[in-house]
This record gives structure tokens, C-alpha cells and sequence, in this order.
């Protein structure tokens, strides 16, 4: 139970520090290059990706067995295309009412990256169940990518309206869930490597889905340049460096 409970305290941790810190770029920054977010965007998809194939899905495979983890992959990429449904009538409801705006929108972006920080701390948490340097591993790509979510509450939150102290206490808020879902991967992870490996192919597909419908698609609405591909080449360079040495 100590286990668990460390596990999810190092959830919780990483995921305030990686939006936290996003947060206060984004307060700090009057305003923030749509050039540069993209290229954080798109280095963290990369690494995102690298780590998730050549590290998170072999271990996936090897604890369990190709149908474990492939039936984790099919729930993840549901559950997440689930929540993003909710979010979008919870947006098109907020804009009949007449509550559009900036500050809105900021806290409509908090709610579905807490949503969204929960099965990454999932990932966190049956990551360790796996083996440290994979849960290391996980942790470090998902601090990273919270990073650019940080600032993309805080910003539209800030020239809303709010107070900065506000804005940025709501960016360690949306963290929160991944220690909650660290919690729930580990406990579910330590009943059996069958259910380590599905926890894994969960945490996959949530992060893939992630990685093809949302990140990549913002950047190229933000940005159409080469940038955006130089971040995403040093991403999965990084992503397979950091899946070697973890």
C-alpha cells in the first residue's frame, strides 16, 4: 500500500510541476510566438511518440501478451474520444448561453487537460508497476508535454481577466487528476502482469490519440513552417535516447 501511495504522490508531483511550470511561462510571457509553442507542441508529440512505441508498448508486450495490450489501446483511444465529445458540447453549450470569451475558453482548457491528466497519471502509475526506469520514463515525457497545456491555460485566462495568482493556482489544479490516476494504475497494475500490460496499452492509446488528433492538429493551425518538423524529428530522437538510458 506504501507503494501506491509513493507512486501516487510522484504523480501528483510531476503533474502540477510540468503544468505549474507551463503556467508561469505563460504568465510571465506577455505573449508567447505562435512559432515557439508549436515547436514545443510538436517536440512533445514526437517524444510523446518514441517513448510510447519503443518503450511503453515492447514492455506492454513482453508482461502480458499482444491482446492485453492491444485491448487497452481500444479503451484508451474510446475513453479519450469520450471525454473530448463532453467537452465539446460543454463548449457549444457555454457559447449559446453567451459565455464565450477568453477567460471561458481558459477555463474550458483547464477542465479537459484535468480530463485529460488522468489517464496519463494511469500511465505513470502502471508504469512503475512495470519497472522503474519505464515509469521514469513516462513521468519525464509527460512533465514535458504538460508543459505547452500550461500555457495554453494560462494565457487565454490572464488576458481574460483573471488575476495571475489565479490563473496560475488553476494550472496546478488541472494536475492534480494524474495523481489520482497514478494511484488507480498502480493498484490495478500490481494484481497481475496481464492487467500491467493492458494498463499499458491504455495508457498507450490515450497518449497516442492524443499525440494525432490533438497536438499535431494544433500545431499546424498554429504554425506551417519547418519548425514545427525540426521539433517533432528532435522529439523522437529524444524519445528513443530517453527509452534506451530508462
Amino acid at each position: 500500500m506504501e507503494n501506491h501511495i509513493n507512486v501516487a504522490l510522484f504523480g501528483l508531483l510531476s503533474g502540477i510541476t510540468g503544468t505549474g511550470l507551463g503556467g508561469l511561462i505563460g504568465i510571465a510571457l506577455g505573449k508567447i510566438s505562435s512559432r515557439f509553442l508549436c515547436f514545443i507542441l510538436e517536440f512533445s508529440a514526437g517524444l510523446m511518440t518514441a517513448v510510447v512505441c519503443f518503450k511503453l508498448i515492447p514492455e506492454a508486450f513482453a508482461l502480458g501478451g499482444e491482446l492485453p495490450c492491444f485491448a487497452g489501446m481500444f479503451w484508451g483511444i474510446l475513453i479519450i474520444i469520450l471525454v473530448e465529445q463532453i467537452l465539446i458540447k460543454a463548449s457549444i453549450n457555454k457559447n449559446r448561453q453567451g459565455h464565450s470569451g477568453l477567460l471561458k475558453t481558459g477555463i474550458l482548457m483547464c477542465i479537459g487537460i484535468a480530463l485529460h491528466n488522468f489517464p496519463e497519471g494511469f500511465a505513470v502509475g502502471s508504469g512503475f508497476e512495470a519497472s522503474m526506469g519505464l515509469g521514469i520514463a513516462i513521468t519525464a515525457v509527460i512533465v514535458i508535454h504538460d508543459i505547452p497545456e500550461g500555457i495554453a491555460m494560462a494565457l487565454p485566462m490572464k488576458h481574460g481577466g483573471m488575476s495571475r495568482l489565479k490563473a496560475f493556482c488553476y494550472t496546478l489544479l488541472s494536475g492534480v487528476p494524474m495523481g489520482l490516476g497514478a494511484l488507480l494504475g498502480s493498484v490495478i497494475g500490481s494484481i497481475s502482469d496481464k492487467l500491467i500490460s493492458f494498463c499499458l496499452g491504455f495508457a498507450a492509446g490515450a497518449m497516442l490519440y492524443i499525440v494525432f488528433a490533438e497536438l499535431i492538429p494544433e500545431s499546424k493551425k498554429l504554425y506551417l513552417g519547418r519548425l514545427s518538423s525540426i521539433g517533432s524529428v528532435l522529439g523522437i530522437i529524444c524519445g528513443i535516447i530517453v527509452s534506451i538510458i530508462s
